[in-house]
Order: C-alpha cells, then sequence, then structure tokens
C-alpha cells in the first residue's frame, strides 16, 4: 500500500473508526517489535549475574562464593567461553538458603523473607498526576526486593498496564478476558475467579504479576450499580474487595506492590484500604505538588466517608518519594525543600534522581538492575543505580521495621 493510500485510509470514516484502526495498527508494531527484541518466544528473560554482583547481593566474600562452588555448596554455576562463572537469580536465592541453613545466627540476613508473625505487606504507589514515575518506582522496587530475596506480588491496577509491559505482557495480546485482577474482584458470582487464577509467574525470580488491562475499567462502571442494587456489603463492599482477595494467597509472599491508576476511583480507594504502607509519587515541580495536593485533599474526604462506612484505615507508614529530580535544577531544590519542611520524615531522604539511565532502561522494557554493563555509559549508570538504591533501600527499611527488624 502506497503512503498516498495509507494516508486517504487513515483518514476516512468516522472518529471512533479512524482511533480504532490507530489502535490496532500500533499494537501490531509493538507486537512486531517486542518479538524483534525477545526471539524467538517473545518473552522477557532475566541477566545471569557474574561472582562479583552475586558475592555482593549475598554480602559475602567473593573467594567465599568461589570456595562454595568448587566444593559444590548450595548451586552449581554456569560457566562463560572465558571461564568466568554467572549465576541465575533463581541460584542466588538457592544459595541464600543454603547460607541461611549453613549460619542459623545469620538467617535473617541471608533469608530476609517474612516468618511467623511478620505482617504481609501491601505497598499501594499511587498519585493522580501522570508523569510522576509511578509505574517506574514499583516496577524498580519489586525487582529490587526480589533481588534481596523477597517474594514479591506486584498487581497492575492501571488499565493502561504499564507495569504489565515492563513485564513482558502486551495488554491487547497477552491478557485475555477475565485475567486481571478484575477477575477476583468483580459482583458476579458465577464470573468470578480466585485470586491464585489471575496470577502469573514472570521471567524475575521471585515475583509474580496479576497483570492488568483495559477490562479494569469494567469494575469503576459496575461498582455504582452494585452499591444501588446493594449487592456490595459486607466484605463484599467495594472498597474490601481487594483486600479480601489478596488474604487468599498472603501466605506466599512478603511485599504485594499495587501499581494504582492515576486518578481516585473505586480500584485506587481498594489499593488504599487493602494497603498497609502508602508511597506517594511526587516529581519536585510546582504544577506536579499543586496536583498531588488535590490528590491529597480528594482522598482525605473519600476516606473518611469510608471510615464512617466501618472501614479501619491504619497504614504501617506513608511515605513521599521524590521522583525524577534534578538537584542542579534551583526552582526543584527549593521545591523539595518545601516539602521536606512540611513533611519532614514523611519524605523519603533519598530521590530518584532524573537521568537517561531510567529513559534507556525503559526504551528496552527492563529496569536498571536489568540493564548490561556497558548498555549504557558505566558513570551515569552507576550514578542511576546510586540512586534508585538508595530509594528503595529506604523503603525495605520501612518494612523490616514493621516485622521488627533493624
Amino acid at each position: 500500500m502506497s503512503a498516498l493510500e495509507q494516508h486517504n485510509l487513515s483518514n476516512s470514516g468516522s472518529s471512533s473508526e479512524k482511533i480504532r484502526r490507530h489502535s490496532e495498527l500500533l499494537s501490531a508494531q509493538l507486537q512486531s517489535l517486542r518479538q524483534q527484541m525477545y526471539p524467538p518466544e517473545a518473552m522477557k528473560s532475566l541477566k545471569t549475574f557474574t561472582s562479583r554482583e552475586v558475592a555482593t547481593l549475598l554480602g559475602i566474600a567473593e573467594s567465599t562464593l568461589r570456595q562454595m562452588s568448587i566444593d559444590g555448596e548450595g548451586a552449581i554455576p554456569d560457566r562463560k567461553d572465558n571461564g568466568r562463572r554467572v549465576y541465575t537469580l533463581a541460584q542466588i536465592n538457592k544459595l541464600r538458603q543454603h547460607l541461611a541453613a549453613k549460619r542459623p545466627s545469620e538467617a535473617k540476613r541471608f533469608n530476609p523473607r517474612r516468618t511467623a508473625g511478620d505482617k504481609l505487606q501491601v505497598l499501594a504507589v499511587a498519585n493522580f498526576k501522570g508523569g510522576s514515575a509511578k509505574t517506574t518506582t514499583t516496577v524498580h522496587l519489586a525487582h529490587y526486593l526480589a533481588l534481596k530475596g523477597l517474594r514479591v506480588l506486584v498487581i497492575d491496577l492501571d488499565p493502561q498496564a504499564s507495569l504489565s509491559t515492563m513485564f513482558g505482557y502486551q495488554p491487547e495480546f497477552d491478557v485475555n478476558p477475565n485475567q486481571t485482577l478484575y477477575a477476583a474482584i468483580r459482583y458476579e458470582d458465577e464470573e468470578r475467579r480466585a485470586l491464585s487464577d489471575v496470577i502469573r509467574q514472570t521471567y524475575f525470580d521471585g515475583i509474580d504479576i496479576v497483570p492488568g488491562n483495559l477490562e479494569l475499567m469494567e469494575y469503576e462502571h459496575e461498582t455504582p450499580q452494585a452499591i444501588a442494587a446493594g449487592r456490595a456489603r459486607g466484605d463484599g463492599m467495594f472498597f474490601r474487595r481487594v483486600k479480601t482477595v489478596l488474604a487468599e494467597v498472603e501466605d506466599r509472599y512478603d511485599v504485594v506492590l499495587i501499581d494504582a491508576p492515576p486518578q481516585l476511583g473505586y480500584l485506587t480507594l481498594g489499593a488504599i484500604f487493602a494497603a498497609t504502607g502508602l508511597l506517594i509519587t511526587v516529581h519536585p515541580a510546582m504544577l506536579d505538588v499543586a496536583s498531588m495536593n488535590q490528590f491529597l485533599a480528594m482522598t482525605s474526604d473519600i476516606l473518611s466517608v469510608i471510615e464512617d462506612a466501618g472501614g479501619s484505615l491504619e497504614h504501617d507508614f506513608i511515605r513521599y518519594v521524590m521522583t525524577r529530580h534534578n538537584p542542579h535544577d534551583v526552582p526543584q531544590v527549593n521545591v523539595a525543600a518545601l516539602l521536606r519542611s512540611m513533611f519532614t520524615t514523611d519524605v523519603l531522604t533519598a530521590a530518584v534522581v532524573e537521568t537517561t539511565a531510567i529513559a534507556s532502561a525503559g526504551l528496552e522494557k527492563k529496569t536498571l538492575y536489568e540493564m548490561d554493563r556497558g548498555s549504557v555509559v558505566r558513570d551515569t549508570l552507576n550514578r542511576a543505580l546510586e540512586s534508585v538504591d538508595a530509594v528503595n533501600a529506604e523503603i525495605l527499611a520501612h518494612i523490616e521495621a514493621v516485622w521488627g527488624r533493624k
């Protein structure tokens, strides 16, 4: 088809037909690009880790790791053509279990998973404003926690499904009807599915996902009807449904991360009610802060109504995460200082800096933790990793404090 014919076809018909054609063209192109990036199965896979990287993750000397390999302890790594040992994340987790058993006094350090009495941590990442790096924050935190040895469930509650895309799923091709969280919280008894039925394993050992797609919007449409019909009562009330279904699988995970939609609808309220902690992402620019203020005001008003309806809301922590921060931009520095002066310790000490490394990783549907050395300028990647690590370490510290650890 010639360029002129494509132009004429693109501009024919109603607006809805034109938009639908654009969506179909873009979906097909995205699918083609994915197959080029991840052949032959068109699925993502995780890189392997060098002995140095593994020793750092485990907190042991590289010589100790080498001796364990020689003695056949824990996990036997593969070798590259140059003879260097490389480990998969599954093998690293196997080493964690081995070290925890071998050194009982340091078991929690090697195997940080929650134990009896430790409450499942459900963190909702939320904000009104698009572009606050909500999804980027969620996926980097998920990868960081999994690299530390925790079992993580990520839930994509955004109908745009950016989080699902980061894990290698193209929503319109890979997520069929009744395969999102909507399937577990919908109001029709005969169509509802157990949460375990819609959880999928990911390529990243230790992380499972409940993917999203546009069907999540059905919950926003059906909830007012269910309330009017009296079908949303008790544990079935709209704001309790997410928390109720999470109880079905809580023994399988240490942390649940929920990427909430960028609006204050029924899905977001359900996520906030289910959460034990809130992470509110904010870009330190005045327009973004003003938008966040509206989000906070509306959230407060609506949560007060929920509390009046019998919903108890007590989060273990609420923290503001500054994202895309340029420490050399004076207006941003002033806004960051303003937030810290008002909210003090509720603002994370660390901030995610604005960097081309995160943007470059995003183009490949990767996080910084998946990038190979050499794919980005080393100093740029190191600075970006230092920034993201600091933020994620602070969040992990809050989780461990809830569990009664240092």
